[in-house]
């Protein structure tokens, strides 16, 4: 900032009565002092030390001057101090919102244990399947699964989840387990919101129709239903996960690629967002990132 210039020089000088000294304390060489003192003199029209070849001192003017400035480097330094302490330990509100499910399983694990390992920040949750407003809420970020609506917001990759298709083992030694895509259209597929199931083949993603007798827009009934061995699902990997470890489901289709698809966090402008919420971010990256699915 122009108006500054000048101004951390002429306190060295008046606190050192010394333009070496100054120099020396600033790391810089005594001819850049000089001349930025000189500057400021010129900028100010006044002058503000009496230089002789054995001493500088200040005029009335630079006494005044001198005793401003010095108040303000000392805020500014207070300021920085501030702000170093605030980054080892944020404070404050952080607003965001999530899908349901997705929050009450993986979310909210993670928040909690941000908070204690940063209890000045207080955190605001809104979990809904409805994709709010991220000016009108209020919301810091949002978390979005899948892909993404061309939108003005800002995004960042957390994460990513994988679409897994599993059956009980009751279901599969009645019905028969598949191997290939075209197989799907001779089972009894239970289904969300879509009539089609995504899947990588070769490098390249593809969608295939399936059909059944349930269709329901919760996952975790989705599970219920194939643990009793209503039919096929295809679901992310966080629904599953217990549930293929028990062994109350079984994956099948083993032999194609799982369909990844990205875990986001959506800004509502790209303006410099407050460290705390940068923090907690981070924290969700890489908690997301490194927990084994």
């Amino acid at each position: 900032m122009a108006d500054w210039q000048g101004v951390s020089e002429f306190v060295a000088v008046a606190e050192t009565a010394s333009f070496t000294k100054a120099a020396q304390r600033l790391g810089t060489s005594t001819a850049h002092v000089s001349r930025q003192v000189s500057l400021l003199e010129d900028r100010l029209d006044t002058r503000l030390l009496f230089r002789t070849t054995r001493r500088v001192s200040l005029t009335d003017e630079g006494d005044t001057y001198f005793q401003h400035c010095r108040l303000l480097l000392d805020g500014l330094r207070e300021a920085e101090s501030a702000l170093t302490q605030l980054k080892a330990s944020p404070r404050g509100q952080i607003k965001l919102t999530a899908p349901v499910t997705y929050g009450e399983q993986m979310i909210m694990p993670i928040i909690l244990d941000f908070m204690a390992q940063y209890p000045q920040v207080e955190i605001d949750v809104d979990l809904t399947n409805n994709q709010l407003d991220l000016i009108d809420s209020g919301c810091d970020f949002a978390i979005r699964l899948g892909r993404l609506a061309n939108s003005s917001l800002v995004c960042k990759r957390l994460a990513t989840r994988k679409l897994i298709v599993c059956g009980s083992a009751t279901y599969l030694a009645k019905n028969g387990t598949p191997h290939t895509l075209s197989e799907l259209t001779q089972h009894n597929c239970l289904r969300g919101q879509h009539d089609y199931w995504r899947f990588r083949e070769e490098g390249r993603e593809r969608n295939i129709r399936i059909s059944g007798t349930l269709r329901c827009n919760s996952g975790i009934a989705l599970l219920d239903a194939a643990k009793q061995g209503s039919g096929l699902i295809q679901l992310p990997d966080y629904y599953l996960q217990t549930a293929l470890d028990e062994g109350s489901v079984v994956r099948v289709l083993n032999n194609y690629q799982d369909l990844e698809e990205g875990i986001w966090a959506l800004f509502p402008h790209r303006r410099l967002q407050p460290l705390r919420v940068k923090m907690l971010v981070a924290f969700l990256t890489d908690a997301l990132t490194n927990k084994a699915l």
